[in-house]
């Protein structure tokens, strides 16, 4: 698997972001934070960007089951997947670093099936919301 994850779809931005909370909702991950990033641009008076929305997304039962297994998956929390404009193509991009990435840093092998549990379930979420 690589380090990060990412899917396009026909959807705008907004729609995106509303499809994937959505989504993660049925997997029990729910989005804690919604980073608008030109909204802080334009707040700062610094000219926007492409749309770009960082989400911080948490399924309770996962961090409890991950912390009680390392405390040090805690500078990892939450999950963050990010719905941008893509400059290139401008079609939207929705995507992730794969936890079993970011979990590599704790180097601790117990957690190494459940990174790669909630990689899978963050691809299926990410491919459902940009096909729904």
């Amino acid at each position: 698997m690589g380090d990060f994850y990412s899917v396009q779809t026909e959807k705008s931005v907004d729609e995106a972001v509303e499809a994937l909370g959505s989504v993660l909702k049925k997997h029990q991950f729910g989005v804690l934070w919604d980073l608008d990033i030109n909204q802080k641009l334009v707040e700062k008076g610094i000219a926007e960007e492409p749309p770009f929305r960082i989400l911080e997304v948490c399924s309770a039962p996962r961090a409890k089951m991950a912390l009680s297994t390392n405390q040090m998956v805690g500078y990892l929390l939450p999950c963050k997947m990010v719905v941008y404009e893509d400059r290139q193509s401008g079609r939207t991009t929705i995507g992730f670093p794969q936890p079993d990435a970011l979990l590599g840093m704790v180097k601790d092998e117990k957690l190494e099936s459940f990174a790669k549990e909630v990689g899978g379930i963050l691809t299926e979420a990410a491919n459902e919301a940009a096909r729904s």
